[in-house]
Formats: C-alpha cells, structure tokens, sequence
C-alpha cells in the first residue's frame, strides 16, 4: 500500500473462482486459512477463529461455510460455495498491511483460476481536521 491520507481503514474483498475442488467445503481447510491468515499479514487475534457450515437441505444453493476471525484491528471473513468452488474473502483492517501478502496467502491454500480484488480506503473523513 502507498502511504498517503490518513483513513480510519483498508478493505480487501477478494473473490476467488474455479478454487481446488474440495477446498471450499473443509472446514478444517478454511479454518486453518483465517487462523494462519493472521499472523501471516501481522495482525492480532482477539479469540480464534469461528466457522460454521450451510445447511445444505434449507439452503442448496448456498452450500458451503462461512467464517470469520476478530482481530484487534477488525477482522477477516471467508463464504465459500462448494458447488462453485466459489469464495468470498474480507479482510478489514485500521492497520495498513500487504494486499500481495494476502492474495499469495490466499492462492496458497485455494488455488483459485482466477482472483477478483477490490480494494477500498474506510473512513476518508474520520481524521479531518486532527480531531480524531
């Protein structure tokens, strides 16, 4: 990340398409990925991280898991669809930190075809003026 204007944030939503088959419904896998995640980009846990399978039955089409780790500094969320091998990434921080750490972490423990990334500054307005 450039150094530049002040913000409250930095937000990183990846998307990640055609990801290794079986990935997206392990939840040890995933769990493993938001635990590790962490330490890899410098951030600190407040507790572990929680993940939680779709009940396939009540919702076909959103099979898969969803995950998140609070951090002192926000927090990283995971949605993965099975069928797809679809995954939805968050990483939300008041600390700046390395978007190519992330993806690389990411590519690591998927190995996604294809990655869609945006990235979003949070808070633009949050220091106007040095009264934060």
């Amino acid at each position: 990340m450039k150094k530049g204007k002040r913000v409250f944030g930095y937000e990183l939503l990846l998307d990640c398409y055609d990801c290794k088959k079986h990935t997206c419904g392990d939840l040890e896998h995933c769990y493993s990925y938001l635990d590790k995640m962490v330490d890899f980009i410098g951030m600190k846990k407040q507790e572990p991280p929680s993940i939680f399978r779709t009940d396939r039955k009540s919702f076909p089409d959103k099979a898969g898991l969803s995950g998140w780790v609070p951090l002192v500094e926000s927090s990283i969320v995971i949605h993965t669809l099975s069928k797809k091998n679809f995954i939805s990434i968050d990483v939300y921080s008041c600390k700046e930190y390395s978007v190519k750490k992330v993806i690389q972490f990411t590519k690591k423990y998927f190995a996604p075809r294809k990655i869609e990334q945006q990235f979003i500054l949070r808070g633009k307005h949050y220091f106007v003026d040095g009264k934060r």
